[in-house]
């Protein structure tokens, strides 16, 4: 056998496979166009074209109502509770009976302190004419007439007690759930029956902290420096009657470091109820020439506060900004924004500095679709939407 022959036999495979291998390699590479993927047009968006406003200056901080009077009713003499006489949650007028305490004991010693009384009163007008004819010591007379005057009272003390054996509501108003049951023994240590709430007007109970009393002179509000109270509601609605401050402390907690102040709010319509976590908006000015931007366009990065704007080659410019407080839904920019800028509310996870975009106005009813309260950003680490500051 040629060895040459033998050779070309063994070599022929290899060969083969590199040459298919090369052509498959070949046909992959000419599936993809040259220059890379087809360029994408400008990115749509929706813009706020910005024009300076006047809102008005406030705080938020957190609260919960109360009664404008919160009664207890209480029980002024002891016994076995016979029935409750009211259904609870009702509303119910001053000197409606709640209450039925066992009637039978304090009979019984009315009946003795009248006859008592009627005793020593009798005793007293037998004892008169004697003492006026100085038959008798005029001290057996004036003990006569001690002795009257005391039954007299027992006797009204015993009235009272058999009075109270109804227990009555002391004002008017909505009340609570009943703390004893029929058959309890009541006692004058441990009195307690039930409560009763006036909820018209509301009041609301609040606190500003050391951070809030610092915007004002000397450290603590007055009440020149509110000009307005609002209450919102916990489903983030504000609460369609202003409120007035009915109380404002003098002192500064000397523990919590925080003002005491309390708000009065009409609720003829019954809508709040005490006890309600809500959040009062304290309004204490106006701030004229600020601009309004949706929360979730105002972005939070390493380097500070920014919105995205659509410059005037419709490219996205990032632009610092100095964020004050929230105003309902948006954030009230105090700087770093011109009259006419146009800031982009949506889209801003997909945005990148410099990129084209083409801006339009938001839908008619204010609200910008496919809004994120997030946005990344080549060159831009750690970029989150800003949250308020609970207070």
């Amino acid at each position: 056998m040629n060895p040459t022959s033998a050779f070309q036999r063994k070599a022929l495979p290899f060969f083969v496979s590199a040459l298919i291998g090369a052509l498959a390699t070949a046909g992959c590479s000419g599936d993809k166009p040259a220059g890379g993927p087809p360029p994408q047009g400008p990115m749509p968006v929706s813009v706020i074209e910005m024009q300076p406003q006047k809102v008005p200056t406030s705080i938020e901080i957190m609260a919960q109502t109360e009664g404008a009077r919160e009664t207890e009713v209480r029980a002024r003499v002891g016994g076995i509770l016979v029935k409750r006489l009211y259904q609870e949650g009702e509303t119910v007028k001053a000197g409606q009976p709640l209450f039925q305490i066992d009637r039978a004991p304090y009979e019984i010693a009315l009946a003795e302190a009248k006859a008592k009384a009627e005793q020593t009163a009798r005793e007293a007008a037998r004892l008169k004419p004697l003492a006026e004819a100085k038959a008798i010591a005029q001290r057996d007379y004036d003990d006569a007439v001690s002795a009257n005057a005391m039954a007299q009272a027992a006797l009204r003390q015993a009235e009272l007690n058999l009075s109270w054996t109804t227990v009555t509501a002391p004002v008017a108003g909505t009340t609570g759930r009943a703390v004893r049951s029929d058959g309890n023994l009541i006692t004058t240590a441990d009195s307690l029956l039930t409560s009763i709430y006036q909820t018209n007007p509301i009041w609301v109970r609040f606190s500003l902290g050391e951070s809030d009393l610092a915007k004002f002179p000397g450290g603590r509000m007055t009440q020149k420096d509110v000009k307005g109270v609002e209450l919102v509601l916990p489903n983030g609605q504000t609460y369609e009657k202003r409120g007035k401050l009915n109380f404002l402390a003098t002192n500064i907690d000397t523990t919590l470091g925080t003002q005491a102040m309390r708000a009065e709010f009409d609720n003829a319509d019954g809508q709040l109820l005490p006890g309600q976590f809500v959040r009062v908006r304290v309004l204490t000015g106006e701030r004229d020439g600020v601009f309004l931007v949706p929360q979730s366009a105002v972005l939070q990065t390493e380097q500070g506060t920014l919105v995205m704007t659509a410059g005037p080659e419709n490219k996205v410019a990032p632009r610092p900004v100095k964020a004050g407080e929230w105003y309902g839904k948006d954030w009230v920019i105090l700087g770093g924004l011109n009259a006419g800028d146009k800031v982009i509310v949506d889209n801003l996870i997909k945005l990148r500095p410099g990129a084209p975009v083409d801006p339009k106005l938001p839908t008619p009813a204010g609200q910008a679709p496919g809004m994120s309260g997030m946005a990344g950003m080549d060159g831009m680490s750690g970029m989150t939407a800003t949250t308020p500051r609970h207070q």
